[in-house]
């Protein structure tokens, strides 16, 4: 193949703290670790992120060195695109695979001078709809909520089933008395509820300001799932169970109205885009998120999310940025609900030295 070839590549570690632990039902996460990649040619250089996050589906720490190491060997002084063939062909871990392709795909966005995003369709949306995440439904959560009010967010991402589902019924009554009429929450479960409780927190929705409820049961299997999604009032999304219920199942069983597209767990952002095509085809909405990523790795997910084929104007998870308290580069700008894409080539932004 001819083309640019591949110069260099290196891979940098980082460690992050967040602002506040990240809480859910699976867990607590108070720091990012991860990769920065760095890949080199024509004077120009492409950057991607690899931030494993077992929890949602990605390889471990170890795994993902092992797959650098191996990289950072075989790849320079392959053409650009045999190096993304390559890389479509090996066995690469998710979060390697995602963070080898965006720095690729960003370098060569760069040397054609053209978004990352018109890398992946022909037609981009500039600008993209983002919900606020606002943690758990704990106390202070009225508060943050708000402040994103003010910020312009009309949909505010909250964690439940922290606690008994009883408490956190009230407890989201008392959030939406709160909330000015518009504006609408997105609940994120993780996985807490047996199939019983589920049901009883899914009914209690009707009538409540719920645009849709992620990840209500402890084990997702398809049949549940479908059951529990025709007696719900609000879209049931996918996220971890995804991987477990495997795409056939989820598109042609359409056991839940939504998923959830993670680029880092995906493999990269041209897999995450084939399956959310297909998923948009079968009459699914996609949502795409960031696994707490740095700048890097939000604005690769943004330029997914600006290439997806559907004009739902669904809001995507992608306003994370604020959870780290510092980050590599500078994070996406956003307004009034509404996560601008940078104006330059590629990803459009220049890690920190």
């Amino acid at each position: 193949m001819s083309g640019p070839a591949l110069e260099g590549l290196t891979s940098t570690p980082y460690r992050l703290p967040l602002r506040r632990p990240w809480r859910s039902a699976r867990g607590r996460v108070t720091e990012r670790m991860g990769w920065l990649l760095s890949a080199r040619s024509g004077g120009a250089t492409g950057w991607g992120e690899c931030a494993p996050w077992p929890a949602a589906g990605t390889e471990r720490l170890g795994e993902a060195a092992a797959w650098l190491d191996r990289a950072r060997a075989e790849l320079p002084g392959l053409p650009l695109a045999e190096a993304l063939g390559r890389l479509d062909r090996s066995a690469c871990t998710p979060a390697v695979r995602c963070a080898l392709e965006t720095a690729f795909l960003d370098l060569e966005g760069r040397l054609a001078g053209v978004p990352l995003a018109a890398r992946l369709a022909p037609q981009v949306h500039l600008r993209v709809p983002v919900n606020a995440f606002l943690g758990a439904l704990a106390p202070g959560v009225e508060a943050r909520a708000r402040r994103a009010v003010a910020a312009g967010f009309r949909v505010l991402k909250v964690k439940v089933g922290l606690t008994d589902a009883a408490a956190q019924r009230r407890a989201l009554e008392r959030l939406c008395d709160s909330l000015p009429a518009g504006v609408r929450l997105r609940l994120d479960a993780n996985g807490a509820w047996p199939c019983s409780v589920a049901r009883q927190f899914l009914r209690a929705l009707d009538g409540l300001p719920v645009e849709s409820v992620e990840e209500p049961l402890a084990r997702a299997d398809a049949p549940t799932l479908a059951r529990l999604q025709g007696v719900s009032p609000v879209p049931i999304a996918v996220d971890e169970s995804a991987g477990r219920l495997g795409d056939e199942v989820l598109l042609t069983g359409r056991p839940a109205a939504r998923v959830v597209v993670k680029p880092m767990v995906r493999g990269g952002l041209r897999r995450a885009l084939d399956f959310a095509r297909r998923a948009e085809a079968a009459g699914l909405t996609c949502v795409v998120t960031t696994t707490v990523d740095t700048a890097v790795g939000t604005l690769a997910a943004a330029h997914l999310a600006a290439a997806l084929p559907g004009r739902s104007g669904v809001a995507h998870g992608l306003a994370t940025s604020t959870w780290l308290a510092r980050d590599l580069a500078p994070p996406p700008v956003i307004q009034g609900g509404l996560l601008r894409l940078p104006p330059g080539p590629g990803l459009g932004v220049v890690p920190r030295p």
